[in-house]
């Protein structure tokens, strides 16, 4: 295997962020304040839901489970960032690399499919009120999201797998400040032409189909709640679903950006490209806890009542 050939003194070099002296304290800080902030706000979200019995339904379940995935997608890429900046060092193995890569693709796709799912409960929840806690029970909800972490797992070691095979030369520096799948096939002296074949229909599949279920998903929701009377009522729907479809809009516009449209190699789309990439790597992640919970009263009541020191942790959706 090409894998094979790569020696354990390989190395990447990480070279996305900004290359000025000047602006590398700035950005350790912004990074360090933004990782802190995104790992305290989404721990708070698992552990009022967990505190607070009046929260423990489907919905919450799955707020609870995308906010664990959060902090462990944005604990691939960040941390590694902080030390690099901190050493002066733009440097990560080739294994290292490579389970980034494993950990950012699986934690990176659980987001997307929880949202998927996410999308599923709130169509259930308003669509077909009466029949909720049957067709969304524990059991059920338990086995979608395990469901989620095996699918995400399997396309993780499809792609770092198809990366092992690749060869590496003498062109090592990767215009990112993570490892991810495209700057990794523009760096290798290998043919690239199977991974970006399962890049693209993999891939694709991965965010568009559950980007489709999510947009069918709404289309029900809104004609349901066009349909009730009380414009008190439709109000109330909505509501239910605002902080969801926000994260959404968030999520899947940047990382549609990244993935599915074509970039070139100007200094201005590697500059587009990593933006995109700290959008939904660093920001969504950030800004997903203050959606949740300033748009939920019952979120800022469960809060409140943790940092109040009234905890009484249970399991289960």
């Amino acid at each position: 295997m090409a894998g094979e050939n790569q020696s354990s003194s390989f190395e990447f070099l990480l070279w996305g962020l900004s290359e000025r002296p000047e602006q590398q304290r700035l950005l350790f800080l912004l990074f360090l304040w933004m990782y802190a902030i995104t790992v305290a706000g989404n721990l708070l979200i698992v552990l009022a839901i967990g505190a607070d019995t009046r929260l423990h339904t489907p919905m919450y379940f799955f707020l609870a489970s995308l906010s664990c995935a959060d902090i462990f997608f944005t604990s691939t890429t960040v941390p590694k960032a902080l030390v690099n900046i901190q050493t002066q060092s733009r440097s990560i193995s080739y294994a290292g690399c490579l389970v980034q890569l494993y950990f950012f693709l699986t934690f990176g796709d659980m987001d997307i499919f929880l949202l998927a799912t996410m999308a599923y409960d709130r169509y259930v929840a308003i669509c077909h009120p009466l029949h909720y806690m049957t067709m969304m029970s524990r059991g059920r909800c338990v086995f979608m999201v395990t469901s989620c972490w095996v699918l995400t797992n399997l396309v993780a070691m499809t792609h770092t797998f198809l990366i092992f095979r690749l060869s590496f030369c003498s062109k090592k520096i990767i215009p990112d400040f993570f490892c991810d799948l495209g700057p990794l096939m523009k760096v290798s002296c290998s043919d690239t032409r199977v991974n970006e074949l399962v890049l693209l229909f993999l891939g694709g599949a991965v965010i568009l189909v559950p980007f489709l279920l999510i947009l069918v998903s709404y289309i029900c929701i809104t004609l349901a709640i066009l349909r009730v009377p009380s414009a008190r009522g439709r109000l109330k729907a909505f509501s239910t679903c605002g902080s969801h479809l926000a994260v959404v809009t968030l999520f899947f516009g940047t990382v549609i950006r990244a993935y599915l449209c074509p970039s070139s190699s100007s200094s201005n789309s590697v500059v587009e490209d990593t933006a995109a990439a700290v959008m939904y790597t660093v920001v969504t992640p950030l800004l997903n806890p203050f959606i949740y919970s300033l748009r939920n009263k019952d979120m800022k009541g469960a809060l409140l009542r943790l940092l109040r020191g009234k905890i009484s942790f249970s399991c289960g959706p």
